[in-house]
């Protein structure tokens, strides 16, 4: 890069200094991660925005490590955040006001500048897709006390949620991560999620149009929106994107039990996508589209950056045909196939979405066998719960 350019960057973005983290400490930003070593005091040139730091700190022969422990931040042009390592605490800690300013003197005379790290400028654009709704509004919301979360304080609050096959060894392979660590849980807790409703329940509401609204997620969705979200999509988007980053990146168990959820709240809903939330989908689409095809990058060969903590979490449960996301996406494929008119861009990122998986996982997506746009097989545990009604006239189809 040109030296006139590197130091327009240097002053005009944003840096993080990180102090005395122990040599052999893996720290990361966004897509990148760095192992400490001696001379190491933190990131410069970073771009204005969202992004997510997280670190796992080593054992002494490098061979072992303790549970990730991530935050999000929202910085600005020249913008400079400071943490130091406790090693009490065997964390990064935030610092008093006055060490603060004077650190950050020092950045800005560029002192610390030979024990900065770039950021790496040709990865930003994987990045930006994976957290362009992730405002700060939405960092603010959505957050815990204190700003950090790791999945060391997670088990007792994930202890009574309801698990698949497929989560159960998720837990076990981030439980089988962890090294001893001194982290304090008890005073913890997760972030402040939206609560999605698994099953809808309405009072007066019975037989067949309590079925039709849990086959049809449209009106759980529109009541959130306006509920929890004020009525702005692009807020339920951040709050997908945060989950997501959250999981990858963060190793978070409850990232993914809540990304999960919002994906099949959304995937669920067969009439906002062509009706009354179109620009929505077509949003939504892109959204999980760029996340799956960073994630599902398990030959990448950048095997010094966050794709390979991607590749160990996407791991082989998420290929099966069984999974909750292939059985997701058929259906919804199947809908969007057999609805008379769909808008163009949706149709056209439904159709990207769908090669994606095909190409990378090999999954099929038939289109036949299809019953009212939705396609399953006869013992499909995600097929439409039929409900026989004890006045239907004889003859009649039952009511879905």
């Amino acid at each position: 890069m040109d030296p006139e350019m590197a130091l327009e960057l240097v002053k005009h973005g944003a840096t993080l200094l990180l102090l005395d983290v122990p040599q052999y400490t893996l720290v990361g930003i966004d897509t990148q991660v760095f192992t400490v070593g001696p001379a190491f005091k933190g990131v410069k040139m970073i771009p204005p925005g969202p992004h997510f730091v997280f670190y796992s700190s080593s054992s002494r022969d490098g061979k072992e490590f303790s549970p990730i422990i991530g935050f999000f931040c929202h910085v600005g042009p020249s913008e400079i955040t400071v943490r130091k390592w406790d090693q009490q605490e065997e964390k990064l800690v935030k610092v008093s006001e006055e060490e603060e300013e004077r650190y950050c003197e020092a950045v800005r005379s560029l002192e610390f500048d030979k024990h900065l790290g770039p950021y790496n400028l040709s990865q930003h654009a994987d990045w930006k897709r994976l957290s362009n709704y992730i405002t700060k509004s939405v960092i603010e919301r959505i957050e815990p006390i204190g700003g950090e979360f790791t999945v060391a304080s997670e088990p007792a609050m994930m202890k009574n949620a309801p698990r698949t096959a497929m989560e159960k060894a998720l837990d076990e392979q981030l439980k089988a991560s962890k090294c001893s660590t001194s982290i304090d849980t008890s005073q913890r807790r997760g972030c402040y999620y939206t609560s999605i409703p698994r099953i809808i329940k309405q009072k007066g509401v019975q037989g067949h149009e309590l079925t039709s609204l849990n086959l049809d997620k449209t009106q759980l969705l529109e009541s959130l929106l306006v509920k929890d979200y004020g009525g702005s999509e692009d807020l339920l988007l951040g709050e997908v994107q945060f989950a997501f980053v959250a999981f990858l990146m963060g190793q978070s168990l409850e990232a993914f039990l809540q990304w999960k959820s919002l994906v099949s709240l959304l995937f669920e809903c067969t009439e906002a996508p062509f009706h009354t939330r179109s620009q929505l989908f077509v949003k939504f689409i892109k959204v999980i589209y760029f996340q799956l095809k960073y994630g599902l990058q398990k030959d990448s060969q950048d095997t010094s950056g966050a794709a390979v903590g991607a590749s160990a979490l996407f791991d082989d449960s998420w290929y099966s045909a069984d999974s909750f996301l292939h059985h997701l996406c058929k259906d919804f494929f199947s809908l969007v196939h057999d609805v008379s008119v769909v808008d163009g861009d949706l149709l056209s990122w439904t159709r990207k979405l769908k090669e994606l998986l095909e190409k990378t996982l090999g999954w099929e997506f038939p289109e036949n066998g299809v019953v009212d746009g939705i396609y399953f097989e006869e013992d499909d545990e995600y097929a439409p719960v039929v409900e026989m009604l004890e006045d239907q006239p004889p003859g009649e189809a039952p009511a879905a």
